[in-house]
């Protein structure tokens, strides 16, 4: 199975988030972010069906925003339904941060995970609490402990002084509390709009300048994150959490946990319980600049993309930069 994920679907899932990136990436800031949503599902579907294999969605677009495709459930691949073929869950978001790409903003991404059947686990689309750390700190904290006690355990792992951290919090009003926190014990913090999955990834990877993302988000992206730290040998500690907006919405997204499977949703999620999969792939390719990786750059006659690509399996962790060029099918990779 190793050989079969890595050998035959390395480059070619590395091509499914460099197609879904550019075509994103020719919406920037247009304002319109469920086209440009639209165009990034499209083209990351297109080339998926292409893929030698019999793919599963089992993290896709289809729960909260019945997209007509990349849905979870949807069978997707050249080889779907043939005996014998590479059988492959996958977890995609073909735009994180819409409303980055739409308005020119930074860290919208592309992105795809892959694991053998059953690797990556089936989160509803419900609200998840999150804590992630890159793997200096791995093993330092715990998502119940105050948050000034997990700053001072990030802040020894790197043998720094808590004012030296950066946190990452989604800039939302349940979030107020938690950003009173990190202020009182003395560590910076940066708020975004969205795309916690791409600031979870760069708290794994040394000259971001992010130290750990706290806070709410999204369970899907959550199990994205998992997949990224099996293979940066980060940590996210994560549960879910329904939205308590109000009593109806947080009773039917209970009742919609307990349907598949998930009766205590005080249970904290360990990164192996997310992406517990030994064969994992990740693949995001940059739409709009960022601190990890940039975004598409035009120019006459093609594009350029640079692309973050890890094995688990295999342990490597690559930064793919590719020329395409409009009138050559193959393109021009450095590794």
């Amino acid at each position: 199975m190793a050989v079969a994920l890595d050998s035959l679907l390395e480059q070619d899932f590395i091509r499914v988030t460099e197609q879904a990136a550019i075509a994103a990436a020719k919406t920037m800031g247009f304002g319109q972010r469920k086209y440009s949503d639209q165009v990034a599902v499209e083209a990351m579907r297109r080339e998926m069906d292409t893929l030698p294999m019999h793919g599963r969605v089992v993290i896709g677009e289809g729960e909260r925003d019945k997209a007509p495709m990349l849905f979870v459930g949807e069978e997707v691949g050249a080889l779907r339904g043939h005996d014998g073929a590479v059988r492959v869950d996958i977890a995609v978001d073909p735009l994180e941060g819409t409303n980055l790409c739409a308005t020119g903003s930074p860290d919208s991404i592309a992105v795809l995970a892959a694991a053998e059947h059953g690797g990556l686990l089936h989160a509803p689309d419900v609200y998840m609490e999150k804590l992630v750390v890159g793997p200096t700190a791995r093993g330092t904290t715990h998502i119940d402990a105050p948050v000034a006690e997990n700053l001072r355990n990030i802040a020894a792992a790197f043998n720094r002084r808590v004012s030296d951290l950066t946190v990452v919090v989604l800039d939302r009003p349940r979030h107020e509390q938690l950003v009173a926190d990190i202020r009182s014990a003395g560590a910076r913090i940066r708020l975004i709009s969205d795309g916690d999955l791409s600031a979870g990834i760069s708290a794994a990877v040394r000259g971001t300048g992010v130290h750990a993302v706290m806070g709410i988000g999204g369970a899907p992206e959550g199990v994205i994150t998992a997949a990224a730290m099996r293979c940066l040998g980060g940590e996210i500690q994560a549960r879910f959490k329904p939205n308590d907006s109000d009593e109806e919405k947080k009773e039917a997204q209970e009742e919609r946990l307990k349907a598949l499977g998930f009766h205590d949703v005080s249970k904290i999620y360990q990164t192996e319980d997310l992406a517990p999969g030994e064969e994992i792939l990740f693949s995001s390719t940059g739409v709009t600049d960022g601190e990890l990786l940039r975004g598409v750059r035009f120019f006459g006659g093609g594009s350029r993309t640079s692309t973050l690509f890890m094995s688990l399996s295999r342990k490597i962790i690559r930064f793919v930069d590719t020329i395409h060029r409009e009138q050559v099918t193959t393109p021009v990779r450095f590794l």
